[in-house]
């Protein structure tokens, strides 16, 4: 009898705990799917997630706050408050610090059901924010909020989490309508602006000395400053020195001469007609010592540079003889640059629409606007020729610092007006097999990828004629890690555990 009794209450145990958990996973399987709100401010945005909010259980928020920017980085320190107001009455929760980089936990337990509004404060040392969160629904009981959820459904969008994003240069914009210019995309070079460069040349046949630092390309020099010494050495024609004792010998011969013209002049020994003779005789070999003489010393003449600037190029080798005339330096200012396209002619009757333009080195991905740097459009072409077959389209810029005459550059000339275009900067673009994508941001760590049709661009921005609607945001940072993480299949399920 007690061996039965035993088996009974064994059974009853056996049963007890597979009721127990039945209720469990009926329990499981009922839990209340997350909600996921994405807002913005100037400053900030908020990505938060929390379970449909009940009457008398808690909810637990994963609120994600990310400082934008240049770079979009988690929020690190800060005071975090939520407030729930339904009605009159109103319940809140703080959080002095993150859980972890950008992530605050708060929870609230509301009251009383209804329509209600969340309220999130944020104070840091740099702003203050306030976002609001409207018309959201106080369950009575967690029976009515099942009953009342909305399905889930992704829609094939992508997981990126706010911790992956938070690593990388990320950054995203929402697409609005503004002016653009229809471009026309051409090639071109920086050249110095006249009086800008000079040429330094010989004043004398001899050897080239070089005159230390100051020749060597990239130095700054000031306007005196002595680049080369041209010797006569051991030179027996063309020889500087000799041609200085030359003139020097004529030069005293011919004052010598003329002191003693004015004394027979003045006592009518010799005509006024042979006496401005001899006089102009001596003002020549005055000029030619002179000349011949500046800036010449024991070792040679020196040739100073006309101007400050920085030494362009060098033309000759030390040691070299050159002849008078000959050019030895180029300096440059560098302070002044002309930026000249070649336009085909083709573009010939929109010439005259062309108000700035956009440019950049192949060895950069800087893109410079002419009128950032003050620049403005001298002129254009009026012709072309057989030898000519392109109209240049010329500019002066302010150059600072980052621009060398000479370099080849890409050039994207502004044109006609385009009035309300959706447009996007160029690295939000990836590229497939000559298909363009971009990646929308739809909340907080979902995103879709969507093919975009290409209009104008200027080398910054792109203009999008398809695939993207007004105020949706667009990844315009990360849009590779994104792609590089899609790829490799190790994408994150969305959503966090609260």
């Amino acid at each position: 009898m007690r061996t039965n009794n035993k088996i009974l209450l064994l059974a009853l145990l056996v049963l007890s705990l597979v009721s127990c958990n039945k209720k469990e996973d009926t329990k499981e399987d009922s839990s209340l799917e997350p909600l996921a709100y994405t807002l913005y401010t100037d400053n900030s945005e908020l990505f938060v997630e929390f379970k449909p909010l009940v009457v008398g259980q808690t909810s637990k928020f994963a609120a994600h706050f990310t400082v934008l920017g240049e770079n979009f980085k988690a929020l690190t320190e800060a005071n975090v408050t939520v407030s729930l107001v339904v009605g009159n009455e109103g319940i809140r929760n703080s959080a002095d610090k993150p859980s972890s980089p950008g992530i605050f936990r708060l929870a609230l337990m509301p009251k009383m059901a209804g329509k209600g509004t969340l309220i999130f404060d944020i104070k840091t040392k740099d702003f203050t924010d306030k976002i609001i969160i409207k018309d959201v629904t106080v369950y009575p009981n967690e029976k009515v909020a099942l009953e009342q959820q909305p399905k889930h459904s992704d829609g094939g969008d992508i997981s990126y989490l706010k911790e992956q994003a938070w690593k990388i240069d990320f950054a995203n914009k929402a697409i609005t309508k503004q002016e653009f210019h229809d471009v026309i995309k051409t090639s071109g070079q920086i050249l110095a602006a006249p009086g800008d460069e000079m040429i330094v040349t010989a004043k004398a046949s001899g050897v080239v000395l070089f005159s230390g630092k100051n020749t060597f390309v990239g130095t700054t020099v000031n306007n005196g400053n002595t680049l080369f010494t041209i010797a006569g050495g051991d030179i027996t024609e063309s020889n500087i020195d000799a041609a200085v004792k030359e003139a020097k010998a004529n030069y005293m011969k011919t004052k010598a001469d003329y002191e003693r013209s004015k004394l027979l002049v003045a006592d009518k020994i010799v005509s006024e007609k042979e006496h401005q003779q001899v006089k102009l005789q001596f003002e020549n070999a005055q000029t030619a010592y002179n000349t011949v003489a500046k800036n010449y010393t024991s070792k040679g003449q020196n040739v100073l540079s006309p101007m400050s600037g920085y030494v362009k190029n060098v033309l000759v080798t030390e040691g070299q003889f050159v002849q008078s005339g000959t050019p030895l330096a180029t300096i440059s200012k560098n302070r002044n640059l002309i930026v000249q396209a070649n336009v085909s002619q083709n573009y010939f009757n929109r010439l005259s629409s062309i108000t700035s333009a956009n440019f950049k080195t192949p060895q950069s991905d800087i893109v410079y606007n002419t009128k950032n740097l003050n620049g403005r459009i001298i002129s254009y072409g009026k012709s072309a020729s057989a030898n000519a077959p392109f109209i240049p389209v010329t500019f002066e810029i302010d150059n600072q610092g980052q621009l060398i005459s000479g370099s080849v550059v890409e050039v994207y000339l502004k044109s006609s007006s385009i009035p309300d275009a959706l447009v996007v900067p160029v690295s939000a673009l990836i590229e497939e097999q000559g298909t363009f994508y971009v990646y929308v941001q739809t909340e907080g760590e979902s995103f879709q990828k969507r093919e975009v049709k290409l209009g104008a661009s200027d080398g910054q921005e792109v203009q999008l004629l398809s695939g993207i609607q007004e105020n949706e945001r667009v990844v315009t940072k990360g849009a590779y890690q994104i792609k590089l993480a899609t790829a490799s299949g190790t994408m994150p399920a969305h959503g966090h555990e609260h």
